[in-house]
């Protein structure tokens, strides 16, 4: 006789169980994301951020150009702690505007007291580009320090440019209206149209880290190849970022990539190293 097997209905007490576990993990996430936004707030008022700043060197000479501004949250136990582990939850509260302002405002002050020939990236969130406040913050930080728009470079994610928004293009426009340049980040990982990068008016195109990684790889040298092409043929610098060691970076400079950063050329600093590597001998 063939023996039939029919279908149970699962344990209501594991079904209340598992709902239970789920509305204990929504509540704690709720509570951490209030703790954290809450210490945010405090560390804008006292002093508790700091900037690093990450070399830009020209591939072709070895030399620095510039270098990308790093928001540090500073912790009395664990040191600095990177833009990663707090950012996501800025970006959910009106707090990210007050972040972003107080780092615009450091990165112009730290920048102009640097040579004329030496730029700063900083990298936008979407809210804060799409908040209607950057623009007048942006005027406020370069009037006060003085220094020239186009030695700063605003970096938007890639994904900024597939939702369509009308306030993200306009925003764009204006900034590119102030004078500053605008770099195109985490390029290669959200498939952005060319038809956009053609539209909008960036100056560079930083490959995402993950492109980088694969380089050895037949199929990540096309796809970086590609990326390359795409890049200069309108007429941007292409930036490659997360180089890691040499092999990359003679890949790299054969393949005509223009720039580069990450851990091969040196640790983020602090803007008191930074300053100290142009002071007069």
């Amino acid at each position: 006789m063939t023996e039939l097997n029919f279908p149970t209905l699962e344990n209501p007490v594991s079904q209340q169980s598992a709902r239970e576990l789920r509305q204990r993990t929504a509540r704690r996430e709720v509570t951490e994301r209030r703790r954290m936004t809450q210490r945010l707030r405090q560390a804008l008022a006292t002093n508790g951020f700091t900037l690093h700043y990450q070399p830009i060197v020209t591939l072709s000479s070895g030399f620095a150009r510039g270098a990308e501004t790093l928001v540090r949250l500073r912790h009395s136990r664990r040191g600095f702690i990177p833009a990663q582990q707090f950012m996501p939850v800025a970006e959910r509260s009106d707090i990210i505007t007050s972040i972003a302002a107080w780092a615009l405002h450091e990165a112009c002050r730290h920048a102009a007291a640097l040579p004329a020939h030496f730029t700063i990236a900083m990298a936008l969130s979407l809210p804060h580009l799409q908040s209607g406040q950057l623009v007048r913050q942006l005027l406020v930080s370069l009037n006060q320090s003085g220094l020239a728009p186009e030695r700063l470079e605003l970096e938007i994610a890639e994904p900024a440019l597939l939702d369509g928004n009308d306030d993200t293009v306009f925003a764009l426009k204006a900034l590119q209206g102030i004078g500053v340049r605008l770099a195109l980040n985490n390029f290669g990982t959200f498939y952005a149209s060319l038809s956009a990068l053609k539209c909008l008016p960036f100056s560079t195109l930083r490959l995402d880290r993950s492109l980088v990684q694969n380089l050895e790889e037949a199929s990540g040298s096309a796809i970086v190849r590609a990326a390359i092409d795409a890049g200069h043929a309108l007429g941007q610098t292409v930036l490659a970022d997360g180089v890691e060691n040499e092999t990359q970076y003679q890949l790299l400079m054969e393949l005509g990539v223009n720039e580069g950063q990450g851990p091969y050329f040196g640790p983020p600093v602090g803007p008191e190293e930074m300053a100290a590597m142009f002071a007069p001998a």
